[in-house]
C-alpha cells in the first residue's frame, strides 16, 4: 500500500457557476512518499493552492501556485542540491477535446488542455507541475562536469572542436601547409 497522499475531486460534485478553492500541504509522510515517487532525495516544503474554475457549460480550468523546496542529487557529485520552486500552474479540462489521429500534428496554442476526467487527483497535477519545474540536471554551485574521453589505444580522443563542420578542412589546410614548408 502506497503512502502517497491523494486529493481526488469529482467535477460533477463541484458548483457549476463558481470557483472552488483548494489548498494542499502534504504532511511529512506524504512529502516522503511523493519524493520517492518522483525520485528526489526529499521535499522539505510543499504547498499547492488555487481554484477550480468552471469555463463554458462543462469545462474546467485549474489556476494555482506551487511552492516547494526540493532536494535532488547533484549530477556530478551526487551531493544534495536544494532548489526553491515557486510556479504558477494552469491546466484546462475540456469535455470535447479534439485529438488528431495523425502520427504528426501541430500542438495548438493551449497545450495545457486535457480531456475532462470524471475524477481528477490534484496530487497528480501537483506532482506533474513539480517535476516540470525542477532542474533536469541539478548541479552543486561551483561544480563543473568533467569531460572523459575514451578511444582506441594510440589514437587521439575526438574533441568538440574536431566535430565542428570545418575542423576537417582546417586539418587538411594545416597538412598542406606543413607539406609546403617541408618542400621548400
Amino acid at each position: 500500500m502506497s503512502d502517497m497522499p491523494t486529493h481526488p475531486i469529482r467535477f460533477a460534485d463541484l458548483p457549476a457557476r463558481k470557483r472552488s478553492h483548494f489548498k494542499i500541504e502534504p504532511d511529512a509522510e506524504g512529502r516522503k512518499a511523493l519524493a520517492n515517487e518522483i525520485d528526489v532525495l526529499k521535499i522539505p516544503k510543499l504547498r499547492f493552492e488555487g481554484s477550480l474554475i468552471p469555463t463554458g457549460k462543462r469545462d474546467w480550468r485549474i489556476e494555482g501556485t506551487l511552492g516547494a523546496t526540493v532536494s535532488q542529487a547533484c549530477v556530478v557529485t551526487l551531493e544534495p542540491v536544494t532548489t526553491r520552486i515557486d510556479e504558477d500552474v494552469t491546466r484546462s479540462y475540456v469535455v470535447e477535446l479534439d485529438i488528431p489521429d495523425e502520427d504528426e500534428f501541430e500542438i495548438g496554442e493551449d497545450d495545457s488542455a486535457d480531456p475532462l476526467p470524471e475524477t481528477l487527483d490534484l496530487i497528480d497535477v501537483l506532482a506533474e507541475a513539480l517535476v516540470l519545474a525542477m532542474p533536469a540536471y541539478p548541479r552543486k554551485d561551483g561544480v563543473e562536469a568533467e569531460t572523459i574521453g575514451v578511444t582506441e589505444p594510440g589514437k587521439d580522443v575526438m574533441t568538440d572542436e574536431d566535430a565542428r563542420p570545418f575542423a576537417g578542412l582546417a586539418a587538411l589546410r594545416d597538412g598542406l601547409k606543413n607539406k609546403e614548408d617541408t618542400d621548400d
